[in-house]
């Protein structure tokens, strides 16, 4: 059972995604919070698989609220992934940094919210599939200059051409199918990645793909 914590000053929001998410065999709403401080209580109460978690909330931003539980060692298995009102909400990327695992925006269509929250949880995807990979790209070029590669020089060839590939937004199915290996072999390559680069999830391999020059804004054609 995957549980749910919602997070949202707006009380219709809430009740809109409870309805949705308890509907599910597989999923319930743990609790829920209409502030940044009291979403970091119930964390902590309630250990939930997954934070859907607004950016703009009274008393602590969701944007605070992530980077707190983000760096608790003792919620390391908590996902969160942030709610935006618009598309290109200037916070996204600055989220993802922050530990995010990645970001919906608040329209998106059931069946989409339904499968991030799956996906999330299984680590193998990083955002909705209503988020295109434009829309990533843009926020990198707004991000600061690449870094030092040299937290790359700990990966083999493979493994970087892995971790491009992920930070052009490929799923494991879609890099087996490129690299011409099983998907298994491809979720491995990823997790060693990650492993290694010290990653909490996709969504921060990304960033890193993109601030270690490995991948640049423009390259997803």
């Amino acid at each position: 059972m995957i549980r749910v914590l919602l997070a949202d000053d707006q009380s219709l929001v809430r009740a809109g995604f409870r309805a949705l998410l308890d509907a599910q065999p597989d999923i319930e709403v743990a609790g829920e919070a209409s502030d940044g401080q009291e979403a970091l209580r119930r964390v902590r109460e309630l250990r939930p698989a997954v934070v859907l978690m607004d950016i703009r909330m009274p008393l602590l931003d969701g944007l605070a609220a992530t980077r707190r539980i983000t760096a608790d060692a003792e919620l390391k298995d908590v996902k969160v992934v942030m709610l935006t009102t618009f598309q290109l909400d200037e916070y996204v990327f600055e989220a993802i940094r922050s530990g995010a695992s990645g970001f919906l925006v608040k329209d998106t269509e059931p069946d989409e919210l339904l499968r991030a929250v799956r996906a999330v949880v299984q680590g193998d995807a990083l955002l909705s599939p209503g988020v295109t990979r434009r829309l990533i790209a843009e926020f990198a070029a707004r991000s600061k200059e690449p870094a030092a590669a040299d937290a790359l020089a700990r990966l083999t060839e493979r493994e970087r051409e892995v971790m491009a590939l992920v930070g052009i937004g490929l799923s494991n199915e879609e890099i087996a199918r490129r690299l011409v290996v099983s998907p298994l072999t491809a979720k491995t390559h990823v997790s060693r990645t990650m492993v290694k680069l010290g990653a909490r999830d996709r969504a921060q391999l990304v960033v890193l793909a993109y601030e270690s020059g490995l991948v640049r804004p423009g390259w997803l054609g």
